[in-house]
């Protein structure tokens, strides 16, 4: 079938197509074809101009119209008309909305404006909807700092100490690799446009390798499957660092003129040979040597690493043993080899003219780690916390559903005290708890101007439709608040398009984003073939000495979980939650096509865990720890390994049987680098519960 040629301008009856970008938290960032016929969106495709999306869109975002025209979504200002929680709302205007939330908003902050929090994440990863009039709008007042940690600072961390930045591999040379690690990725359902590339390079004889505690549909395809413990992915590194010394698999010319801190990282190495990594990772340590075999052995040789595996107590410590592996093979003197977790550090763009954090002027208000924020609701004033929250501006995000230990988090956003405002499309579990919730225009409808962290390409998004009903864009709704409010600074009026304008500056051709809908960045094919890490040394930091300075190890090492198996006899089984392929965190949960793919929240459990507490496959499950019960259905599925369950995720909660998900049961402990949750460093128990319960499910 022939792809309809983007135009500028058509008829408003005339079938036309525009250009835009996927909004959502995946490495792809996709370039959009949107199709409009008589003013409304009639289908959503991958823009085949674009080469890293080639024309294919993911099942999610294929359905985008369906979301976009979903009944339930909001296209009015709400106001809370029964108890918090309950759901209900009176639909109201936006004056009448701005105006008492600027006057509630004004109360606090003339008290002590850090007692009001902003509290936003990836819902939509633009750069104008996601991170641009709200933080001037709340720079301006002075409002607490949010620490933006719930998916990925922990890697983060552990790249800037090791090889001086987010950045690595261009992915489209995977497709030249001979051998790829797929390092705590479920890619097939996750990084989907990676896969093409792996898949091209399978076809040219590579081999595939998965290394995840969980049989993803991504291990089904590869040529072998490293289901290790949780939490062991560092001592596996350096069980195969030890391979690499005592076999002499190393590129010495490039460890000696690239690299700082050798001698110790070896002497640490040293100290793990197979045996020891088998028995902490529950492998055949035959399985390691081999690897570590193929991977000192086959040229270019590259690793796809995703945040699962930082989801843990050693989290950073876990990406920074994996991201020594390459200089110690020369992997990268090869444009395909060498690592990739995420690309997002090349990208030029100008925070400061975004978001504007000279609106502060002396003042330093606090900071409020995001995935603490069930103990930050509930913390009263005292000196070293500041002033108890009181006011809660939600945007992008759906935290009662998605932050750990959700018990919490339920328990704060139910304060009668507490002030709280949500810009939605749809009434989500947080939703629920709002004091108003404000329509919010989709990628359909606004603006917004993209980087990736899985490819290099900047993508502009047009909007393709009016914003349907009262719908307004993110930075429209902030900019109405600052004027409400008497936020006078002209930064307030700058329009949506041109905050895409200022988000790059001159370091992109904006030209070429408008005639093409994506650019380029410019770069080396193989980025450090000679070195050149942007660190201080300029090397990668195998030690790294801003680490020592702040009192931590300078080297990578393993450490054991939080919640390590056998210390509580009462929780045997580990417990990690992976996304349900079909849903992007909490998002598409209510896209009905969707929904009915995945059926229901839904806990693998292997064969022999579930014979041994009389579950059966089907049946009704009550996962338990301390921290509280979740109820759900159970698959007895071999893509669980012994000892450990998968907890699907992220449904709403209001669609579980109990009002509950799996983050009822994760916690608030933080990891070693990064400030980041340990959503898999989670002990649990599993009980079978009565068949006649199982009628009550939400399918």
């Amino acid at each position: 079938m022939t792809t309809p040629t983007p135009t500028a301008q058509a008829p408003e009856s005339a079938a036309h197509t525009v250009r835009g970008a996927c909004p959502h938290d995946c490495p792809d960032t996709c370039a959009l074809l949107t199709t409009v016929q008589d003013g409304r969106a009639v289908r959503v495709q991958g823009n085949p101009a674009h080469a890293h999306t080639d024309g294919v869109l993911c099942a999610k975002v294929s359905k985008y119209t369906e979301r976009t025209y979903h009944p339930e979504r909001i296209l009015t200002p709400l106001k809370r008309s029964g108890p918090k929680g309950s759901g209900q709302f009176t639909p109201v205007g936006w004056d009448e909305a701005l105006a008492d939330i600027a006057a509630r908003l004004g109360a606090i902050a003339a008290r002590n404006p850090e007692a009001i929090v902003p509290y936003s994440y990836a819902g939509t990863m633009g750069l104008v909807q996601g991170e641009s009039m709200e933080r001037r709008f709340f720079h301006r007042l002075g409002a607490s700092l949010l620490d933006r940690t719930i998916c990925a600072s922990a890697g983060a961390e552990a790249l800037v100490q090791t090889l001086g930045g987010k950045m690595g591999m261009k992915v489209e040379f995977f497709a030249e690799s001979q051998l790829i690690l797929i390092w705590g990725s479920n890619s097939i359902g996750s990084n989907l446009h990676f896969w093409r590339y792996a898949q091209q390079a399978k076809r040219n004889g590579a081999r595939l390798v998965c290394i995840d505690p969980r049989k993803s549909e991504t291990a089904d395809k590869c040529h072998e499957h490293i289901a290790l413990r949780p939490g062991t992915d560092a001592a596996l590194a350096l069980a195969l660092m030890h391979e690499l010394i005592v076999h002499d698999w190393l590129d010495q010319d490039y460890i000696a003129r690239h690299t700082q801190g050798w001698e110790a990282l070896r002497a640490r190495a040293l100290q793990w040979p197979p045996e020891r990594a088998a028995e902490v990772c529950g492998v055949p340590v035959e399985q390691i040597r081999q690897l570590a075999q193929a991977w000192g052995t086959t040229k270019p040789a590259a690793i796809r690493l995703n945040y699962g595996m930082q989801r843990v107590r050693g989290g950073g410590n876990a990406v920074r043993a994996v991201a020594c592996l390459p200089a110690l093979t020369g992997a990268w003197r090869h444009r395909a080899g060498g690592m990739l977790l995420s690309s997002s550090g090349q990208f030029p763009v100008d925070r400061a003219a975004l978001q504007r954090p000279d609106l502060l002027g002396a003042r330093r208000p606090r900071t409020i780690n995001m995935s603490t924020i069930g103990d930050a609701l509930l913390a009263p004033a005292s000196d070293r916390f500041g002033p108890r929250i009181e006011a809660l501006v939600v945007y992008n995000s759906n935290p009662v559903a998605v932050a750990p230990e959700s018990g919490k988090v339920v328990q704060g956003f139910a304060r009668e005290d507490l002030f709280t405002v949500v810009l939605e499309h749809f009434q989500t579990d947080t939703a629920d708890y709002a004091d108003y919730i404000l329509p919010a225009t989709t990628q359909l409808e606004h603006w917004d101007i993209h980087l990736s962290y899985g490819h290099t390409d900047v993508l502009l998004n047009r909007p393709a439709i009016a914003p349907l009903g009262q719908a307004r864009s993110n930075a429209q709704i902030f900019r109405d608040l600052a004027a409400c409010m008497g936020l006078a600074d002209p930064c307030f009026a700058d329009s949506d398009e041109a905050l895409c304008r200022q988000a790059f500056g001159a370091a992109v051709d904006y030209a070429l984003l408008e005639s093409q809908g994506f650019a380029t960045l410019t770069g080396p094919d193989a980025p450090f073939a000679e070195g050149g890490f942007p660190t201080p040394s300029g090397k990668c930091e195998f030690f790294s000495d801003r680490l020592a300075a702040q009192g931590q190890d300078g080297l990578p090492d393993h450490l054991p979980n939080h919640e390590l198996q056998g210390t509580d006899a009462r929780y045997p089984l580990a417990m990690i939650s992976p996304p349900a392929r079909n849903f992007l965190n909490s998002t598409f949960v209510n896209v009905q096509s969707l929904r009915a793919i995945e059926g229901r929240p839904l806990l693998e459990m292997h064969p022999t865990d579930a014979a041994a507490r009389g579950i059966v496959d089907g049946g009704v499950v009550r996962v338990f720890n301390d921290r509280g019960t979740y109820r759900c259905h159970v698959a007895v599925t071999e893509r669980a390994r012994p000892g450990v369950v998968n907890g699907l995720g992220i449904w709403w909660r209001k669609m579980g049987l109990d009002g509950t998900n799996v983050n009822e049961l994760t916690s608030q402990a933080l990891t070693d680098l990064g400030r980041a949750p340990t959503f898999y460093d989670c002990l649990v128990e599993v009980a079978a519960e009565p068949a006649t319960t199982a009628h009550t499910a939400t399918a």
